[in-house]
């Protein structure tokens, strides 16, 4: 057995709920609301505005970073060529070439 209260709670009656009345007082004060709304005559050339001056932003940030990260690689690849050896390597070490000396490999026999 269940106890329940047949009162019924405020602003449910029939006569509100009923034959849509609730729906059409909603229409009614949405329609009013939104005719009090008035467009801005510029609304798209200040949207368009906006929307080209963060492409521009956009543009001029990607070609700062190209900049930097091409000037970035130069400077290193240049440090990492100026960390060779400046004194001769073994390759040219020799006061001639080993031709000249009568040094030369042995050659396999066939």
């Amino acid at each position: 057995m269940t106890n329940r209260d047949a009162t019924p709670s405020r602003g449910t009656s029939p006569d509100r709920t009923g034959n849509g009345r609730t729906e059409s007082e909603l229409r009614e004060a949405l329609e009013a609301l939104a005719g009090g709304v008035l467009p801005d005559p510029d609304a798209y050339r200040t949207a368009r505005g906006e929307w080209l001056r963060r492409e521009r932003r956009r543009r001029l940030v990607l070609a700062v970073l190209v900049a930097v990260v091409f000037a970035l690689a130069t400077l290193i690849g240049l440090w990492v060529l100026n960390q060779a050896p400046s004194d001769p390597g073994v390759i040219f070490s020799g006061a001639g070439s080993p031709a000249a000396s009568g040094l030369s490999l042995p050659r396999p026999l066939p």
